[in-house]
């Protein structure tokens, strides 16, 4: 009973993170709402699948898979291209397919060669801080903004929406500090379900959506037969190495959570590698949204307390079968977003700690502390840059300036492998 009860406080969590992604996607490239459901449908069943087989075959850690961002930063970048480079949404979308289907291949390649335990080499302690910290002070806009009910279109504060989301923040975390263990291990669907019945009560919460089928299965190629041009090649192989530095840094977070320690590390990287390799060609296969293991797991994990890999199989299995049941799709839909930023905030208070825990792992402080340095201020200081900034950029140089937490990282790696190869010529 208690494994189940986990598992769905798990699918809760899962779909509460993973539906804004494919919803904005949808918007962006004028999706009709047919449509734009069962794209949907098809992103949460790839993440469902890509969770099992990450659990069960790949890093065999409770981590559960989310739209990648740095694909969904391509996706928006492409949607620009809508009438120029190419004739109409649907070939674009059809690039993109043949992108992540691309990216699954480089996955292989980079597993089979071994170059995904190399690149794990320059995940230190130090690394590790930084890509945490980086990563809350990224998401901590969003948080904000979906809290106060700024989404698109609305653009001043709901007072109604901030002071729900308050309350819904303080009993959550009243909730993970009780005495009562079940309490505390579902402090979380705790929180979602009482913040939801606020948002009814209130009446700001979204209608469910009508169904028209019972069930549906995802739809091969949806949007037609994949292509690839030469600047999505360029695209897939860069973000494919970043997706792997994402990937790592997740694993190297969740393995410093549950204390779990193996000799055989690099093995959990190349498992994974492979893994996260099928989850893309999924993606592509599918015409969703590649996925990517998702970091804020650890926080996940550490607010509940549950550490135990059964519940989220079990959540994932939920999630792969929700998505084929539209009913319980449009409800789960219906999540009010404030509501899933403020169970989510909490969770991230969480990752504060494991950051600074970080650097008690750390040999040189000194090394780290510039490291650090270079990384934020690059990377928070692209944060702020306006969107139109890097139009008519190429699309690899734009997904990365747009992506703090990754340009952040990348600088913070290369300073802090410099430093130590001079100290290291110094002796």
């Amino acid at each position: 009973m208690k494994t189940t009860v986990s598992a769905i406080q798990w699918m809760a969590f899962m779909i509460a993170g993973s539906i804004a992604a494919p919803i904005a996607i949808a918007d962006i490239y004028h999706l009709s709402p047919v449509e734009t459901s069962a794209f949907v449908e098809r992103t949460i069943f790839v993440l469902g699948i890509a969770g099992l087989l990450q659990g069960i075959i790949g890093h065999r850690l409770p981590i559960n898979e989310g739209p990648a961002g740095l694909w969904w930063g391509v996706f928006t970048i492409y949607a620009g291209f809508v009438g120029t480079l190419y004739t109409s949404n649907i070939e674009t979308l059809r690039e993109l397919s043949g992108g992540m289907l691309l990216s699954g291949v480089f996955f292989f390649i980079f597993s089979a060669f071994g170059l995904i335990q190399k690149l794990a080499k320059l995940f230190t302690p130090s690394i590790t801080f930084i890509y945490l910290f980086l990563l809350i002070l990224q998401l901590s806009g969003s948080f904000i903004k979906g809290m106060f009910g700024l989404t698109s279109g609305v653009h001043q504060i709901q007072i109604t929406t901030a002071i729900l989301c308050t309350i819904i923040i303080l009993l959550t975390f009243y909730l993970g500090q009780v005495r009562i263990q079940w309490i505390k291990q579902f402090s979380i669907m705790i929180g979602m379900i009482v913040g939801w019945l606020l948002f009814i009560i209130f009446g700001i919460a979204p209608e469910v959506p009508k169904s028209h089928s019972w069930i549906s299965f995802p739809e091969i190629f949806s949007f037609g037969i994949p292509k690839l041009d030469s600047g999505i090649i360029v695209t897939s192989f860069f973000i494919t190495i970043l997706l792997i530095t994402n990937m790592i840094a997740s694993v190297r977070v969740m393995e410093e959570v549950i204390n779990k320690k193996e000799t055989k590390k690099n093995t959990r990287y190349k498992q994974a590698g492979f893994i996260s390799g099928i989850n893309q060609l999924a993606g592509g296969l599918f015409s969703s949204i590649g996925p990517v293991p998702i970091s804020g797991a650890a926080g996940f994990v550490s607010q509940t307390g549950i550490k135990s890999i059964r519940p989220f199989i079990l959540g994932s299995l939920i999630v792969t079968i929700i998505s084929l049941l539209p009913p319980i799709m449009n409800v789960m839909s219906a999540l009010p977003a404030p509501v899933g930023y403020a169970v989510t905030f909490v969770i991230f208070t969480k990752m504060v700690g494991l950051a600074l825990s970080e650097i008690d792992k750390t040999t040189d402080r000194q090394i780290t502390y510039f490291s650090a340095g270079i990384g934020f201020l690059i990377g928070v200081g692209v944060m702020f840059l306006p969107a139109e900034a890097t139009t008519g950029l190429p699309v690899v140089v734009a997904s990365i300036i747009n992506n703090g937490l990754i340009l952040g990282t990348l600088f913070a790696v290369i300073t802090e492998q410099y430093l130590l190869w001079k100290k290291k010529r110094a002796k």
